[in-house]
Order: C-alpha cells, then structure tokens, then sequence
C-alpha cells in the first residue's frame, strides 16, 4: 500500500475550455438516455481520493442504474483548483473534489474547515456535512456560488516535521516552519504559535535540506512521497488540521431527478466512508515503515489539548463574525 498511495497528483495538461464544455454531463446524454456527469479532482489514480473517493462515487451511481453515469477526469485535467471551481459554477464541470482552503476564494467562511483542531478527528469531517449543524454553511456556499455540497471526506490529518521534537506549542518557539501559503493555513500557524515561512511545496525538500526552513506540516503521504525523512530528525504526530476535500455540484445536480439526487448522495456517502478506512489503512502502513526504517523518529506523545486551547482561544478571539459561526458549528456538533 505504501507504494500504492506515494505518487502525488502531477498537474495534466489542462483541456481548452471548449472541450471541457463538450464533455460535461450537463451538456446532455450518453446517447442511451443516460446522463454522462463529469467528476474532475487534482488527484493522481493511485492515491485514496481518486481510488477510494472518485472512483467508489462512480462505481456507485452507475450499480443503482438511475440513468446516470460517471465520467472522471483526474490529475487536474480539467484545470487547477481555482479554474475547476469556476468551471463547476458555470456548469462546465458537473462534480469536483476541492479543499475547503480554495473554496473560500468562492465563499470565506468555509475556508475555517481546514482550521487547525477545529475537528476531533477524520470522521468528525464527514459525520458534520452530513448533519443539520451544516445546513447554514451549504445554504449560505450556495447562495454565494451557485455550486451545492454534496459531503466531504478527509485525505488525512496535517502533522508536523523538524529536526527537533514539538510536543507542546512552546515547542514551536524559534522554529521557522513552512505553511501554505492560503490564508487559512497561515492563520493556522499563528493560532498553533507557529513562525509560517512560505515555500512552494515543489520546494519544502531543498528549503529544509539547505535551512531555509526547519520544519514543515504535510499529511503523512505527502511527508513520505517528497522524502523528508532524509532532510527531519523527528516526525510529531500533531495532527492539527484535517485535509478537506468537499465534494462540490454545480447546476446539474438541481436538474436532476429526485431520485437521481439521492442516488448521487447516497454514492457520496458511499464512498465518505471508504475515504475513512482507506486513508487509515494507508497512515498505518506509512508509520509502521517510518518506524521500522529508523530514518525519522516518530513522537506520538504531542500535548494535543495543549495546542487545541492555544488554537481555540485564538479562533474565537480572531475570526471574523461568518467564519466564527461556521467554527462554533462545528465544534458544537462534536459535544
């Protein structure tokens, strides 16, 4: 499984707009009566979200044989993230897999779902947008864009990597740690108490190895795939921020049947749930190698209540009115 989940999603040549328009389900049938829905995400066939996510969706809505089909277009095929979401809006793609981080260029509030410790766990992601504490956030996303969430999944909690262990916040102090650079992940710095440097993720490997930076956060399959157990001494299992993809429909969805609708939600649900345990199976594989290789010493025994209270306070003491209600939502719907 390691080599399974290691390749990351390389960037495709990106198709011209009108071959885009020409493949969208929303553009009509298969020529069978069925109507073809285009599913476009940054992910490579190899990894959890294409295998585990994508492709059960797909599986899925053509076994309930509604008259739907599922056409994927992974790899970024269709475009970066910021392009897929306008398509989506304006109908060109029928269904994407984005992060919450780039949907708040859409709609800001929802970018406070990549926040850090703002879910208990991976479940916690999906178990919220299937629940009526979400409600407000969809309506309101949809309102602003046009495009409807369908659920969403976790690809895998974000942990930290330096060569020095941080097991507490103070931990952090000195250290120049290397964020993204959207603006929900460099205030997840501050509310962890984190010094963010900015650095191209092509580029985390030759900024730590030549000290630009002294440490990072990545999920573990993205830490395992750009080798960074040859450039950190110590991998803490902080698992602070949960990688988000929201499964995202534009207009085709309300043109849809009601039965189709619930047969595109029950594959989403569907394939939530695959999400979980193959992500799981695939982080297990990857400690247990990290921990038989030696090349990275793994700490399992960050303070984790320590960082939730630093990153509580902050949230509440500096989100903005919308995003604080998304927040409380979410955190209300773990008690």
């Amino acid at each position: 499984m390691k080599n399974k989940f290691k390749a990351l999603g390389a960037a495709a040549a990106i198709l011209p707009v009108g071959l885009m328009t020409a493949c969208s389900g929303s553009e009509g049938g298969t020529g069978d009566g069925a109507v073809e829905l285009t599913l476009a995400h940054s992910y490579t066939q190899d990894q959890p979200a294409h295998l585990c996510g994508a492709q059960v969706i797909k599986d899925e809505v053509e076994a309930a044989d509604a008259g739907l089909t599922v056409e994927i277009y992974d790899s970024s095929q269709l475009g970066g993230d910021a392009d897929r979401i306008a398509s989506v809006s304006s109908g060109d793609i029928d269904i994407d897999l984005q992060g919450a981080s780039a949907l708040s260029a859409v709609y800001n509030p929802v970018g406070i779902v990549d926040g850090a410790y703002v879910f208990d766990d991976e479940a916690h992601v999906s178990e919220f947008f299937r629940s009526e504490d979400a409600a407000e956030l969809k309506e309101n996303f949809k309102e602003a864009s046009g495009v409807s969430v369908l659920g969403a999944w976790s690809i895998g909690p974000r942990t930290f990597t330096a060569n020095d262990p941080i097991r507490t916040p103070e931990d952090l102090d000195g250290l120049r740690m290397r964020f993204p650079g959207s603006p929900q992940f460099l205030q997840n710095a501050k509310a962890l108490g984190a010094s963010s440097t900015e650095v191209a993720y092509e580029e985390v490997y030759l900024a730590l190895q030549q000290g630009i930076v002294d440490g990072q956060e990545n999920p573990l399959t993205n830490i395992d795939a750009l080798n960074l157990a040859e450039v950190q001494d110590y991998l803490s299992l902080s698992r602070h921020s949960q990688n988000s993809n929201l499964i995202v429909a534009g207009p085709v969805f309300d043109d849809l049947s009601a039965e189709q609708q619930t047969v595109l939600q029950d594959a989403v649900a569907a394939a939530e749930d695959e999400m979980l345990t193959c992500v799981a199976d695939a982080e297990a594989e990857l400690l247990a190698a990290f921990e038989s290789d030696a090349a990275i010493e793994v700490v399992d025994d960050v303070d984790i209540d320590a960082f939730r209270a630093r990153t509580e306070e902050y949230f509440r003491e500096n989100l903005d009115e919308e995003s604080l209600a998304v927040y409380e939502s979410i955190r209300g719907s773990a008690e």
